[in-house]
């Protein structure tokens, strides 16, 4: 089924201009150290990553803007959603937030420079990883339901051959590595709050699917891992 773009609400506009630009500049805000590379390479990846991979969704699929656009303003998205996409959009942005007051009251301690440069690298596999999920499927929503409006099916290509929430995998991948990045050793108190998050959100999906969309079940029992492979 292809539905015409639908228009993004301007409220939708404001709200993604924060979270997409002041969130991931937080650590250099906050702490004022603008000579922060490692703060100015998370922000960048952050940045860069989110305006990438929406051009390239979007070319893709035009109207998957629209749709991740709702948040929290679909009727027919799961209730217990509404209450855990939230939480994992406040564990995202405490992380730099703790960070950046980490790094203002010079808490110990810091991170060696090879440290910091593999955790970069791994930040940027994981933005690669969960925008390739994010291109590759069109219902890739920021909330959970069943798209009926949008003729929603199984996708089983791109990342979905590996993992059944490969966007998810993404996520926690960067997630996990930023507070590291960041010479933060607070910061993985969110990041542990997310994951735990992240994994409830991604069994309660799983679960949804298989009991609502049609050919999931049957998608699930050749792909058998959910987040990570040989493991869950």
């Amino acid at each position: 089924m292809n539905n015409p773009p639908r228009t993004i609400p301007f409220r939708s506009v404001i709200l993604m201009l924060f979270f997409i630009i002041v969130i991931p500049l937080l650590p250099l805000i906050i702490s004022g150290q603008w000579s922060w590379w490692q703060a100015w390479a998370y922000a960048l990846v952050s940045i860069v990553g989110f305006a990438i991979s929406r051009f390239l969704a979007r070319r893709r699929h035009p109207d998957i803007l629209a749709e991740r656009a709702r948040f929290l303003q679909h009727p027919d998205a799961k209730s217990w959603d509404k209450v855990l996409a939230p939480l994992v959009g406040l564990g995202g942005g405490l992380v730099p937030l703790v960070a950046g007051l980490e790094a203002r009251f010079d808490w110990p301690p810091t991170f060696s420079l090879l440290v910091s440069i593999v955790s970069l690298v791994i930040l940027v596999a994981g933005y690669v990883f969960g925008s390739y999920a994010l291109i590759e499927n069109r219902f890739f929503s920021g909330m959970v339901r069943l798209q009926v409006d949008r003729g929603q099916y199984v996708v089983s290509t791109g990342p979905y051959r590996w993992m059944r929430h490969p966007g998810y995998t993404g996520a926690l991948l960067s997630y996990l590595v930023t507070p590291l990045l960041l010479d933060s050793t607070w910061a993985f108190l969110p990041v542990v709050f997310l994951a735990v998050s992240l994994v409830i959100r991604t069994s309660l999906e799983d679960r949804t699917l298989q009991e609502e969309l049609p050919g999931y079940r049957e998608y699930a029992g050749r792909v058998r891992y959910r987040l990570l492979p040989g493991v869950w």
